[in-house]
């Protein structure tokens, strides 16, 4: 009896060290993803990121200012003037309401930070709770190994990186961690069957509802899952818990958000999952009467039931088209079509095709998001395959589904990277495991070579894996302890998987030589991803678009911080209730730093006042002027790259406000700004081209800098260069002519000057009759 006790004690405190040990590993693991987002702050300083940062930023200053209820309840009128926008329903909560929870919590503390430097920081603590959700769901998977292996991948995933950087404040700094959490949740109640999880589970799901609108994502992909496990005749009582409190409680805690509301029930995006609902419980419904009646019985009652459930599922269905007939597009928002439809974007919603982030990726960006992740995925689909469980089979089908929207939109690479490092930390963890093992068995032959022959080096080895065997097998019976009656029974029960586990094992033995060399390589691909992760933390994401950067031949560094220097100038030079047009792009920027009035920003939810802010920048001055001064703009802000070779300037984005304005004012019209269906900016533009405002406003006086009106993005000389404005008036022009701001000339001054030409006519006529009065009546 000695020996099993001992053997379940050294067993005992070998699983409390691994626990220990895997304890400080996630750790170091979380301070990787946290330290590694910091290039940003090193390198520049501690500065929001972006655009859409710059909004979220304001409305948690409000919110830690004012209170939530006030915050619920804000009408901002200085967005999309005249209109204006009710924040608390249109705005995605969940990462307003953490970040002003943390600052709340840190100064209960005494930790006196800003809402800014809060706001800067909160993407790389959520990026080290990411990796540790990682682990959890990795784990219920494929084990503890995978678990930590997978986390430390996606604590550097460049493509994860991009979005979490330090000063990144957007949606999917919080919500890609909801997002694994919400899945690990799932698998752990798919793995044990606990309501208590599939509570979590819900709660999880609330939290990403109001972090990002992503949630949608989940909805879908569960139901898809459950789905599969039914067809494949997986269905159990674990996935009946894991899946119906999910639908119910997590369909009523979505409805409480405001930007979703009754969207959770009315859109089709939410209807396979009510579909998926009811298939479940018809099946769940014929499991349960087929353990109370005879088969004979069971035959008729399953008829009976599957010709209900039909007429039940076709009755819903019914009800749902028609509530969905009378839109247009079926229920289904313009994002999800084009994720659905790749070209229905470029064909029906230009607003939306004009991003950037919503053009399908190239090759190149697969490297360069994940790296060598690419190349380990299908071994790890392989690895969830041997052998094949409702958590690998999940996982599987996320990593399908997010290599199809990642191929879509190239947004969508940041879903794409959980499921890749997951697949890839089980491939790395498959491969470990496999090589050192083949080492480990052919060891004790190798360490006994110098005193044996080879004959019996094979046999020590055989020895070695029958001593394993050995041990697997008190381990078994340990946890069982049979009686003595049928002691004899189960130790022949016990021996013979042992001897199949053995010569299993032996059959998976690789050669030592390759082992090592295949260990070393593994190792080197690790080294190689970890250089290409800090390389991109460094240079490649770690620039705010806000403050630019670009390196002389010599190596010197040239800092461009033209938009704080127009934004600053807003604030100080123009009066509070001012109105400011540009193009949507730099709406929340104009609001956040400037804070003055603009007409259109970044949540493009009016695509009329789009288009209506495109139509002025398409049409000539004088229309233009009309239609600014229709909306009480006071100034014109352009964006303008072609001094210093900036390339995301307005007259790269000029053809996308020509299609935008030309969807709701046909009188615009693409080909006129095209010259042999080129877009051109020289000599060959077109008189439309030539003479419309943006084009003004961007090339204005531009021939001053090197007499040529070189333009250094197009690669140029521009076509028209002297020119003069005769509605609009230079008001400032940053230092490297990045951002230029114009303002509107009153009309007064116009009808003031035509009103004297009237005058002096008038009176020059009048003055004429009486000249020829008097020399009809010279004695008048």
């Amino acid at each position: 009896m000695a020996d099993p006790e001992n053997a379940m004690g050294a067993t005992t405190l070998r699983y409390a060290f691994g626990n220990v040990l895997s304890f400080f590993i996630l750790l170091l693991i979380g301070v990787l993803a946290f330290s590694i987002r910091l290039f940003s702050v090193i390198k520049y300083e501690s500065v929001i990121h972006e655009f859409d940062p710059y909004f979220n930023y304001r409305v948690t200053q409000f919110l830690t200012k004012n209170g939530i209820y006030d915050f619920w309840n804000w009408f901002d009128d200085r967005t999309w003037y005249p209109l204006g926008r009710v924040i608390g329903g249109t705005v995605y909560p969940g990462l307003t309401l953490t970040a002003g929870t943390l600052w709340w919590i840190l100064n209960s503390l005494n930790v006196p930070l800003s809402v800014e430097t809060v706001c800067v920081f909160t993407a790389p603590i959520f990026s080290a709770f990411a990796s540790w959700a990682t682990y959890l769901l990795t784990k219920e998977v494929k084990g503890a190994g995978a678990g930590l292996t997978a986390a430390a991948l996606l604590a550097m995933v460049p493509s994860y990186i991009s979005r979490s950087v330090a000063g990144s404040y957007d949606n999917e700094a919080v919500a890609i961690f909801a997002l694994i959490f919400t899945f690990y949740l799932y698998i752990k109640t798919l793995n044990t069957g606990s309501l208590f999880y599939a509570t979590l589970n819900a709660l999880a799901y609330f939290y990403m509802v109001c972090s990002w609108g992503g949630y949608t994502f989940i909805i879908n992909l569960i139901p898809m899952h459950v789905l599969l496990c039914i067809v494949t005749g997986r269905y159990s009582s674990r996935l009946y818990i894991a899946y119906a409190p999910f639908v119910v409680l997590g369909t009523l805690l979505a409805a409480l958000v405001p930007v979703v509301g009754f969207n959770a029930v009315m859109t089709s995006e939410h209807f396979a999952s009510f579909l998926v609902f009811i298939i479940i419980h018809v099946v769940a419904f014929v499991y349960y009467i087929k353990g109370i009646l005879s088969p004979k019985m069971f035959k008729v009652a399953v008829m009976l039931v599957i010709s209900v459930g039909l007429a039940v599922c076709c009755a819903v269905m019914a009800i749902l088209i028609a509530l969905v007939a009378s839109s247009p597009t079926k229920g289904w928002s313009g994002r999800s079509l084009s994720l659905l439809d790749p070209t229905y974007a470029s064909k029906y919603i230009p607003i939306i095709a004009s991003v950037s982030e919503h053009q399908p990726p190239t090759w190149p960006s697969y490297f360069m998001d994940i790296n060598v992740l690419a190349f380990l995925v299908p071994a790890g689909i392989i690895a969830c395959f041997l052998p094949l469980s409702d958590a690998s089979s999940f996982v599987v089908l996320y990593i399908v589904t997010s290599v199809y929207f990642s191929g879509v939109m190239v947004r969508l690479m940041l879903v794409l990277a959980p499921a890749a490092c997951i697949m890839s930390g089980i491939a790395l963890s498959e491969a470990f495991h496999v090589f050192t093992r083949s080492i480990k068995f052919q060891l004790p032959g190798l360490l006994g070579s110098s005193q044996v022959d080879s004959g019996d080096a094979s046999s020590s080895t055989v020895v070695a894996q029958n001593d394993a065997g050995k041990v697997e097998k008190t381990e078994d019976t340990a946890k069982e302890r049979p009686s003595k009656k049928n002691k004899k029974k189960e130790k022949e029960i016990v021996d013979k998987p042992s001897l199949k586990t053995k010569i299993e094992k032996r059959l998976l033995v690789l050669p030592l030589e390759a082992s090592i060399f295949a260990i070393l390589l593994l190792v080197l691909l690790g080294a190689f991803y970890v250089v290409h992760c800090v390389w991109a933390a460094a240079e490649a994401y770690s620039a705010p678009s806000i403050v630019l950067t670009s390196h002389s031949p010599d190596g010197g560094l040239h800092v461009f911080d033209d938009f704080r220097e127009a934004y600053a100038w807003l604030s100080h030079n123009t009066e509070v209730d001012d109105k400011v047009a540009s193009w949507w792009d730099y709406g929340y920027q104009t609001t956040a730093m400037a804070n003055r009035t603009v007409i259109v920003d970044n949540n493009t939810w009016n695509n009329t006042h789009i288009a209506t802010v495109g139509t002025a920048m398409s049409s000539p001055e004088k229309a233009a002027w009309e239609i600014f001064n229709s909306l009480d703009v006071k100034y014109v802000l352009v964006v303008f790259g072609g001094l210093v070779g900036y390339p995301s300037d307005d007259i790269n984005k000029f053809l996308w406000m020509v299609r935008i304005g030309g969807g709701v004012f046909p009188h615009i019209k693409e080909p006129d700004y095209l010259r042999d269906g080129h877009y051109r900016i020289d000599s060959q533009a077109t008189p439309t081209m030539l003479n419309c405002l943006m084009y003004k406003l961007s090339y204005y006086r531009f021939v001053e800098t090197d007499g040529k009106g070189f333009d250094r993005v197009r690669r140029t000389e521009i076509g028209k260069k002297h020119f003069k404005l005769t509605h609009f008036e230079e008001v400032f022009t940053t230092h490297h002519w990045m951002v230029r701001i114009y303002k509107l000339k009153p009309p007064k001054n116009r009808i003031r000057g035509k009103a004297k030409k009237l005058k002096s006519k008038t009176s020059t006529t009048t003055s004429t009759k009486r000249s020829g009065a008097n020399k009809r009546n010279p004695w008048h």
